[in-house]
């Protein structure tokens, strides 16, 4: 029993080192990359190690393929919700340039007139400062 397994860790030593063997790898004149056991005559070929194992990727580190694709998507949905708030912003300017200029027209001008179901008609004082109260209002709540 005992020099059965003496045979067998020799075997399985001696398999390992032959399956260690140099590999070259060089390119041919039409440009196709080969990998061969002997070099070529005549061409430079470039010894490749096979001994070293690839590094080892920890369990919960995802790979790169599987990192990509989420990565993509969320650099769109990044760009889509800057893109909506560019946009609120934007609205939100000219909500409140049309406020502050309202505001100023109550302001500047005694006399405003209004439209109500089709006819003009002017605005009571009362009602006129009525208004910007309420303009003032609005614009200091919305616009900062």
């Amino acid at each position: 029993m005992r020099s059965m397994v003496i045979v067998g860790s020799l075997l399985l030593a001696i398999s390992s080192s032959t399956m260690a063997a140099q590999v070259y790898k060089w390119v041919d004149a039409q440009g196709v990359t080969h990998f061969g056991a002997q070099p070529p005559e005549g061409q430079t070929a470039q010894t490749l190690n096979t001994v070293t194992p690839p590094p080892k990727v920890a369990a919960t580190e995802p790979s790169a393929s599987e990192n990509s694709a989420p990565l993509v998507d969320q650099k769109k949905i990044d760009h889509k919700v800057k893109q909506q708030v560019a946009e609120q912003e934007a609205e939100l300017k000219r909500y409140c340039e049309t406020l502050q200029t309202n505001l100023a027209q109550l302001q500047n001008n005694p006399r405003v007139r209004v439209e109500e179901n089709g006819e003009v008609r002017r605005l009571k004082e009362e009602e006129r400062q009525a208004r910007i109260a309420e303009t003032q209002q609005k614009i200091n709540e919305r616009c900062k």
